[in-house]
């Protein structure tokens, strides 16, 4: 068994649609990046890479990389964990946070977790999506940007 940990934050934006988890969201603001800058999945595509010691999101999916721009992150999320099956390891379960003071996350969360764990490959019950606030301190708070944490728990593969 092996653990992973992942983190993503982006800064939020007049204009853009607003991705979490490859849900849209309505909302006045999106999160700024180069693909559709998705933190929720991204952090999740980081926390099976570290547990896989396959680097990070940065190294396979780079944001100079203009085949990428614009990409949805659950596609980034699917090439993730054929990297992780091929380097011998399937997912146990994955557990991810949105840290956002708005827009609500609750009524988006069931549908986030179902497309996270279509786009890896997992029943949904391996998946599991929390959200919290941050009473209003930093930039979250301020509503500046959205970050999200994913603990991953993958295992090698039987034969």
């Amino acid at each position: 068994m092996r653990v992973g940990f992942g983190y993503d934050v982006h800064r939020l934006e007049p204009g853009r649609p607003l991705v979490l988890g490859g849900v849209a969201i309505p909302f006045s603001h999106g999160l700024r990046g180069h693909s559709d800058a998705d933190v929720l999945t991204h952090a999740v595509c980081d926390a099976l890479l570290g547990a896989a010691g396959l680097g990070d999101i940065g190294e396979h999916f780079p944001d100079s990389d203009p085949r990428l721009e614009g990409i949805s992150s659950l596609e980034l999320l699917a090439r993730t964990c054929r990297q992780v099956a091929q380097a011998g390891y399937r997912i146990v379960n994955l557990d991810a946070t949105v840290v956002a003071q708005a827009p609500r996350i609750a009524p988006h969360r069931e549908a986030m977790r179902q497309r996270l764990a279509a786009a890896a490959g997992i029943d949904a019950a391996c998946m599991n999506v929390k959200a919290t606030t941050t009473e209003g301190l930093g930039p979250a708070g301020r509503g500046e940007g959205i970050s999200a944490y994913c603990v991953a728990l993958i295992a090698a593969h039987r034969p």
